[in-house]
């Protein structure tokens, strides 16, 4: 399993690359046709969000709250790479322990109107934490939100395809999903 999640994270790092590279073609090309564009400063932005959400078919997971640290490239005004991490706690109810896990992901953000709707889509790893059980698990997650200079609030879908649940009959089986809202702080670096 842990070859499996190598190799999609490498696949999932030269998409990445490609799309970058794409993107930072276009942005060449445009660049003499555009004063907007043209006068555009590149540059990095660092965020820091706090998350809650709730699982989605995943017993015995009751919710979900964490904290991240985003560094974002702005390639243009329309597209930023991201890097994202933090931590997250799974609350389960019951007497059995909580899940904490690290998240790391890297990500492609596209504004689609008036740069500042925009959406989003990760890939990356989820490392467990917890006094027993330490697998960790692939992680995709796309989403939606907005943003302006300083404020960012997005809603978001995340898969972790190893986190273990508990199935309707009542055996235990892996995936688990989340609807989670991040509000967030950031600024140019």
């Amino acid at each position: 399993m842990k070859t499996i999640l190598k190799n999609s994270l490498k696949t999932a790092a030269i998409a990445l690359c490609l799309l970058s590279s794409t993107m930072t073609f276009a942005q060449e090309t445009t660049s003499t046709t555009s004063s907007e564009t043209k006068n555009y400063d590149q540059g990095f932005r660092l965020g820091f969000g706090l998350s809650g959400g709730v699982p989605v078919n995943a017993e015995p997971y009751e919710f979900n709250i964490g904290g991240d640290v985003r560094l974002q490239y702005d390639l243009s005004t329309k597209y930023s790479l991201t890097f994202t991490t933090g931590f997250n706690n799974f609350f389960i109810n019951g007497d059995d322990n909580d899940l904490g896990y690290i998240p790391v992901k890297g990500g492609f953000k596209a504004f689609v109107l008036k740069d500042q709707l925009y959406l989003l889509g990760e890939v990356g790893a989820a490392f467990a934490v917890t006094n027993d059980y330490d697998d960790s698990s692939f992680l995709f997650s796309p989403g939606i939100g907005y943003a302006n200079k300083y404020f960012d609030a997005s809603l978001r879908y995340e898969h972790y395809t190893n986190f273990p649940k508990l199935n309707n009959d009542g055996t235990t089986g892996k995936g688990l999903g989340m609807i989670a809202l991040r509000l967030a702080y950031g600024f140019k670096i």
